[in-house]
């Protein structure tokens, strides 16, 4: 089915049940019409980074499930998939091949070859400057050994984990491999997928080898024609300052607010308005709007739109309020990749409030674009400190495993019955149309008036609230939905 405006659920094939049949199952019973679309985070077979890390797409891990269960998931809610387009396995068909075969094989271009890549930039590269100017996620030159079976030795580009090799997007092969696998994606229920980290995907010398302009529109207008006949669309994945989303935006893709969490949180921490209004107000509608995701909450996002010191003040709040919320959750100690992302659950880094949560997804549910909320926010789980300290992952502190039991205990929460209550009621209200309009003001330091309209201004959603004393009340065309006194 074609993309709704309705809410995105955000979860793993077994996170709130066994597996992709057994989640279907839950959703139909526990949640029912709060959720509209599902975001399946990698279900294919991989080799790490918890499905990050896929060696084929052709086929469901079978400890999900196989493609009726995805396919028989589609007909109830419209399906996001995602493709790693900046990387694949070395289990892959690919890397096995070109370390069998080496210039023989027809992967041969498949991968980025290091020294290839630098003799072909000048003699004597690369240099230190050109390694410190590369955006990197190690403290190190993105690059591994491959042993050749025949004896050889070379190094290939590789950004994130060591089971996760970059792909030579400019290749002809691998463009086959992206035809071939995102038209099996759509004809399998795909429509939206979701490009992971495609920001270090385009690489070229003299440039920091991130969001590479214009190459990187290049790859995107790509991926888009070849979606084009199936009616379905990409959301480009970036975690940066805002002014990149707003760029993917400005092209017409549907993109990702990384910057309302933190904001929402310095909101709800200082009790100040002032800043959630002007983000609201520079927002566009053809987004998906999040407070959490499978990964941590993201620092340099909001950069710009909260000040520095807002933005130190509102993690040092995190630390201090969060139930939980500890510095050394999102650090080496605990498989940290990501310096600018904070461990925790949402409703956690609020301290387990009840009130102070349910004001969060209130603002959410009220700003442009679609709602996304990941499982674990939308049965408002605390921080899960035995998976943590069992796995000494840090982001595993925010990836409970709920059992079909827990899940139909959570949702008798009021919290969590008030929450799908209001997600259920704006899947349907008209005033959320994203042709419509939003009118955000703050009457006080400590309030805000947020006002949504659909395009002819007959269905009119308004939110008042007070963050400081976490109060509000919504109302749909003058009748009171919800109040939190």
């Amino acid at each position: 089915m074609p993309i709704q405006n309705k809410a995105m659920l955000i979860t793993y094939s077994d996170s709130i049940a066994k597996n992709i049949k057994e989640t279907h199952e839950v959703l139909k019973e526990y949640i029912g019409d709060a959720i509209g679309g599902v975001h399946l985070l990698p279900f294919f077979p991989s080799t790490g980074d918890r499905g990050f890390a896929p060696y084929r797409y052709d086929v469901v891990d079978s400890a999900f499930g196989d493609w009726d269960d995805v396919e028989a998931l589609g007909k109830d809610y419209y399906l996001m998939f995602d493709f790693m387009i900046n990387h694949i396995s070395k289990k892959s068909v690919m890397y096995q091949d070109f370390k069998k075969n080496h210039d023989d094989s027809k992967y041969n271009d498949f991968f980025i070859r290091w020294e290839k890549f630098w003799e072909a930039a000048g003699k004597g590269r690369p240099t230190q400057k050109d390694i410190d100017m590369i955006y990197k996620r190690k403290d190190r030159a993105p690059e591994q050994e491959i042993e050749f079976d025949d004896g050889t030795k070379e190094h290939l580009w590789n950004t994130f984990g060591e089971e996760q090799i970059d792909i030579n997007v400019k290749s002809k092969v691998a463009n086959e491999f992206f035809k071939q696998t995102l038209t099996s994606m759509v004809k399998h229920g795909a429509d939206l997928i979701r490009l992971d980290a495609f920001a270090y995907a385009v690489k070229k010398a003299d440039t920091n080898d991130f969001f590479v302009e214009p190459e990187i529109w290049d790859l995107l207008e790509d991926v888009r024609k070849i979606l084009a006949p199936y009616q379905a669309e990409i959301l480009p994945e970036i975690h940066e300052h805002y002014t990149m989303p707003q760029k993917i935006s400005q092209h017409d893709y549907f993109i990702y607010d990384f910057v309302l969490p933190m904001t929402t949180l310095y909101t709800l921490y200082s009790g100040k308005t002032n800043r959630l209004a002007n983000w609201l107000k520079m927002s566009p509608m053809k987004q998906f709007t999040t407070l959490d995701t499978h990964d941590g909450i993201g620092v340099v996002d909001a950069k710009d739109i909260l000040s520095d010191d807002e933005i130190d003040y509102t993690s040092k709040e995190l630390y201090k309020v969060g139930a939980n919320v500890k510095k050394k959750y999102s650090s080496a100690e605990y498989h940290n990749l990501d310096i600018y992302q904070i461990n925790t659950t949402f409703y956690s880094a609020l301290g387990d409030n009840d009130k102070a949560y349910l004001m969060a997804r209130a603002f959410q549910i009220f700003a442009p674009g679609i709602p996304m909320v990941y499982y674990v926010g939308l049965l408002a789980g605390s921080n899960d400190l035995e998976l943590l300290e069992k796995t000494k992952e840090g982001r595993n502190i925010n990836r409970h495993y709920y059992s079909k039991e827990e899940v139909a205990k959570e949702v008798q929460r009021p919290v969590v019955k008030d929450l799908l209550s209001l997600l259920s009621w704006r899947n349907k209200f008209a005033a959320f149309d994203l042709d419509g309009s939003i009118d955000v003001e703050t009457p006080t330091d400590t309030t805000i008036k947020i006002t949504r309209k659909d395009k002819d201004g007959a269905n009119v959603a308004v939110l008042d609230a007070d963050a400081a004393n976490k109060t509000f009340k919504i109302t749909a065309n003058g009748e009171t939905v919800m109040e939190q006194k």
